[in-house]
């Protein structure tokens, strides 16, 4: 930074100065600010911090500020500062060094005034307390405002982390999460909760003989039935790879079981592709079948028993020849 002038040799006035702007007296806040020095910037030139608490009152130009730089809580917030604004008001009122990182984004011209005179500037004038309440008053609006578009952001990518990007169902990390809380629900309230594990037939030869786009709409189009028919109050979960599993809050033994064999039922007749005609004749295209496996929480049994009874039915539905329920 250059010293170029003062403020009472320059040309500015009081009144370019918004924190002391409509001022009872100017002529004593200017006689106040007299021996201020001006300094002036060229564009990407830093504010040079002096490790005192300092007020900067942009004259011309335009500045960037980027907060809290040196306290390892940067948040990416970049202010522009326009001519009459200022910076470091929250740095002379606590009395610590200023953290923003101020740098110039154009020719500019800032004046510099120390915490002191600012003090002294708040008990003469009473014009500079209120209006520096009502700058302080805009920032604390303007950054809870912030903080809740952030809160709001961040609870939209939690969400998104746990759906899984290829079928839209929730994933392992949403059922980590989530599954606990349901089993103590159940527990808490002596509900039932109903677990169905699902295992495609014959996935791998499925792949190996249409390829992996063919098998990712094979997967695609599982999750589907799924979901289209499932309860509001229903979650369907991609477990990994080619299991899927379905949890069912509320729901007894019975109708658990008639739940996954209607699921079996739409799987069989779930189209991956729409059939073609080849030469005349109707050629079927390949379609997916499901092994199912039906569990109930017992009292006392955890998630993972949970899911591990539910894991043993579907081997069971598997060794009995697949495309079936098994509970």
């Amino acid at each position: 930074m250059k010293h170029i002038s003062t403020f009472g040799s320059s040309n500015y006035r009081v009144s370019d100065l918004q924190l002391l702007r409509n001022s009872d007296d100017d002529a004593a806040v200017a006689n106040m600010l007299a021996h201020c020095p001006i300094m002036q910037l060229e564009p990407q030139e830093a504010v040079a911090e002096s490790g005192r608490a300092r007020l900067y009152i942009l004259l011309r130009g335009a500045l960037s500020v980027t907060h809290d730089t040196r306290t390892g809580m940067a948040d990416g917030t970049v202010s522009k500062i326009l001519p009459g604004e200022s910076v470091g008001e929250q740095s002379v009122l606590d009395e610590e060094t200023n953290l923003a990182h101020i740098t110039a984004l154009e020719p500019s011209e800032v004046l510099v005034i120390e915490a002191d005179l600012v003090w002294q500037l708040i008990d003469e004038s009473n014009v500079l307390a209120r209006n520096l309440l009502r700058l302080l008053s805009f920032r604390i609006r303007a950054a809870n405002a912030q903080l809740r578009r952030r809160q709001k952001l961040g609870e939209f990518y939690r969400q998104l982390s746990m759906i899984d990007g290829l079928t839209g169902l929730y994933n392992r990390a949403w059922l980590n999460d989530l599954l606990p809380t349901m089993v103590a629900t159940a527990h808490g309230s002596n509900a039932p909760l109903a677990l169905i594990m699902i295992d495609l037939d014959h996935f791998k030869k499925f792949n190996d003989s249409h390829g992996h786009l063919a098998g990712d709409e094979a997967l695609r189009t599982a999750a589907q039935v799924l979901s289209s028919a499932l309860r509001p109050t229903d979650f369907a979960v991609r477990y990994g790879g080619e299991e899927m599993m379905v949890l069912l809050p509320d729901t007894n033994a019975k109708v658990a079981v008639s739940v996954a064999e209607r699921l079996c039922e739409r799987m069989r007749q779930a189209k991956v592709f729409a059939d073609v005609r080849v030469g005349g004749m109707q050629q079927p295209l390949p379609h997916i079948t499901a092994s199912f496996g039906v569990a109930i929480l017992q009292p006392q049994q955890s998630e993972q028993e949970l899911i591990a009874i539910a894991d043993a039915a579907l081997y069971r539905a598997k060794e009995l020849g697949r495309n079936q329920v098994a509970a």
